[in-house]
């Protein structure tokens, strides 16, 4: 298809890792200060080179063809800002990263535009949020992590990864954490788990070399979208114990692929089998692998993204977004 020259705003540095191996010239807007939605480029990723930064008072200079919204402030407050009249009339996407807040079946999506696709990254996000007019498809997550990285599991303990789980302890499981590591080992990873004794922020770039060690992965999110993480550490080849919510029991099988369950204290006796047999441990990081290059292989998420630039892009008529509710 033609390259397109698309606006995002640097909002979740893992899926722009991925998202960004499509090529097109892609425009990631910055600001002194590098402030939130503005971080441009950013030091943790190794993006391609046709991922360009541009300061936020350019933008309205660049020859867009699409823009992607992925936050509220995005939609509202940063269009007015940095977007001309005629560039907030181009074909748009919103990607919705996030479950539906407060209420999990009554809250109603910011974005209320029959011209606007509104792509979700699971289909319990699609079915949860009410979309109102707004037209959806569901473009399932994918991973871009190195080729050679793969699950070794040596490390006779598991691992969490995840970002400021103190900030946000019942969505994130910080509760059910602290309760396995006084179970099992249990080693911590991301944003601020130094203070919890943990490793801290990884740099992306060595970060999958490191988790491959480790003998499974354990996910305690609540209330959440497929955590990126869980789909990194299937792609490794690496056993995932999680808990039974949201998209989770759709994408694990007990026994073949990982375990879920709400019974945390089974998870916990999964966490010690699984330390106590490697084997057992390679055998289901193994299946888990080819799961995860069917189902969240990156040509997939290629082809679906590309899939949807045609749409939103090759339906409108001059200068107007396209109507997209008879298309999708």
């Amino acid at each position: 298809m033609k390259r397109l020259n698309i606006l995002i705003w640097h909002i979740h540095g893992s899926y722009l890792n991925t998202l960004a191996r499509i090529e097109h010239n892609w425009y990631l807007p910055v600001k002194p200060g590098r402030p939130e939605g503005y971080g441009g480029r950013g030091p943790t990723f190794d993006l391609p080179d046709y991922v360009r930064e541009v300061a936020a008072e350019q933008v309205r200079d660049l020859p867009l063809d699409l823009i992607i919204y992925q936050t509220p402030k995005n939609y509202g407050e940063d269009a007015e800002e940095i977007l001309t009249p005629a560039q907030r009339r181009l074909p748009a996407i919103y990607l919705e990263h996030n479950t539906p807040k407060p209420s999990a079946v009554e809250t109603r999506h910011p974005v209320d535009d029959p011209n606007t696709l509104l792509i979700h990254v699971t289909r319990y996000n699609q079915l949860m949020w009410d979309n109102g007019r707004t037209p959806t498809r569901v473009i399932e997550h994918s991973v871009a992590i190195a080729a050679d990285a793969r699950y070794c599991g040596e490390r006779a303990c598991g691992v969490t990864v995840v970002n400021g789980m103190q900030r946000r302890p019942r969505i994130t499981g910080y509760d059910l954490v602290l309760a396995a590591r006084e179970q099992v080992p249990l080693e911590l990873v991301g944003m601020q788990t130094e203070a919890l004794g943990g490793l801290g922020d990884i740099p992306y770039r060595g970060l999958h070399a490191r988790l491959a060690e480790y003998r499974f992965l354990f996910s305690p999110m609540r209330y959440t979208s497929l955590p990126l993480a869980m789909v990194e550490a299937m792609t490794l080849g690496m056993p995932v114990v999680a808990l039974a919510t949201t998209e989770l029991p759709d994408v694990i099988t007990n026994g073949e692929t990982g375990y879920v369950s709400c019974d945390v204290a089974w998870l916990i006796e999964r966490m010690r089998d699984l330390i106590a047999d490697p084997s057992e441990a390679r055998r289901i990081g193994e299946n888990a692998r080819r799961l995860a290059q069917e189902r969240f292989g990156l040509e997939r998420f290629i082809a679906d993204w590309n899939a949807a630039f045609a749409l939103v892009t090759g339906a409108r008529g001059d200068n107007t977004r396209p109507s997209l509710a008879a298309a999708v």
